[in-house]
C-alpha cells in the first residue's frame, strides 16, 4: 500500500502480508492433505493448529484494516477482493460442493472496504486510542456471535435469540442458521471490529513510507497478495493430487 499521492510502499507491511501468505499456503496444504486427500494428522484437529489458523486471520484482517487509510480508490479495491471473493465461492460451489466456500475472508475483506466508505466521515471523528480500544472490545464481545452468544472463545456473556440465525442473509453479518456451511466463513461480525481496530491502529502509529523490514522474496508477495490468494489453492490442490495419486 501506498500513502496517498506517494510513490513508496509500506514495506513492513508488505512483508509482513507476505509471510502470513506463505503460513496460510502451509495452513491450506495441510488442510488439503487431511480433509480432501485423507491424512491421518491429529495435530491438524489440536488447539495448536487452530492457534496457527487464527493467527492467520487475524494478521491479515488486521493489516486490511491497517491499509484502509491509505488507499486512493478504495471503492476500485474493494470490488476488486469482494469480485475474487465471489470467484472463489462460484468455484468452489460448481466444482467442490462438498468444500464450498461462502461468504469467505476476501468476501469480508472486500465488504468491509466497501462498508467503510460511508462510515469514513464517523471513523476520522473518533480519536485512535478510544477507536482502537472500542474496536478491539467490541471484537471480543462478539468473538462467538456465530455460536449464538455474546463472548469470547467459548466464554459465554449473554444467549442470543435463535430467531436472529435465520437464512442466508442473516450469516453474512454473523448470524447463521443451524443448516449453514462453509469452509472458510468469515460474517460482518465480529470481524468488521478487528478490521476497525486495524484502521485506527494506523491513525494512531501511521507508518511512514519506504520504512520498516523489506525481504525481497515475502515483500513481493505482499504486494500480489489477491492474485496469490487466488492462486494458491487450486496449484496446491493440483500437486497435491498429482502426489497422493501417483
Amino acid at each position: 500500500m501506498r500513502p496517498s499521492g506517494s510513490g513508496q510502499r509500506l514495506n513492513s507491511v508488505d512483508t509482513l502480508r507476505g509471510l502470513t501468505l506463505l503460513s496460510m499456503m502451509a495452513y491450506h496444504a495441510a488442510y488439503d492433505c487431511v480433509w480432501i486427500f485423507g491424512a491421518h494428522w491429529e495435530w491438524y484437529l489440536s488447539p495448536g493448529a487452530y492457534l496457527w489458523q487464527q493467527s492467520i486471520c487475524w494478521t491479515f484482517i488486521l493489516l486490511s484494516g491497517y491499509c484502509r487509510p491509505l488507499s486512493r480508490r478504495p471503492l476500485r479495491r474493494g470490488l476488486m477482493v469482494l469480485g475474487g471473493g465471489i470467484l472463489v465461492s462460484a468455484a468452489t460451489i460448481l466444482v467442490m460442493p462438498e468444500n464450498a466456500v461462502r461468504f469467505g475472508v476476501l468476501t469480508f475483506l472486500g465488504s468491509a472496504s466497501l462498508l467503510s466508505i460511508p462510515l469514513e466521515p464517523l471513523l476520522r471523528r473518533i480519536p485512535p486510542r478510544v477507536g482502537v480500544g472500542a474496536s478491539f472490545l467490541l471484537f471480543m464481545v462478539l468473538r462467538d456471535v456465530n455460536r449464538g452468544f455474546l463472548g469470547f472463545e467459548g466464554a459465554s456473556l449473554l444467549a442470543l435469540s435463535p430467531a436472529y440465525y435465520a437464512n442466508g442473509f442473516s450469516a453474512f453479518w454473523g448470524f447463521p442458521p443451524a443448516d449453514f456451511f462453509s469452509t472458510d466463513y468469515f460474517s460482518f461480525l465480529p470481524w468488521f471490529f478487528l478490521f476497525l481496530t486495524g484502521y485506527f491502529l494506523f491513525r494512531l502509529r501511521p507508518e511512514e513510507a519506504g520504512t520498516g523490514i523489506r525481504l525481497p522474496l515475502f515483500t513481493a508477495m505482499g504486494r500480489r497478495s489477491l492474485l496469490l490468494y487466488l492462486l494458491h489453492q487450486p496449484v496446491i490442490y493440483g500437486v497435491l493430487f498429482i502426489f497422493y495419486h501417483l
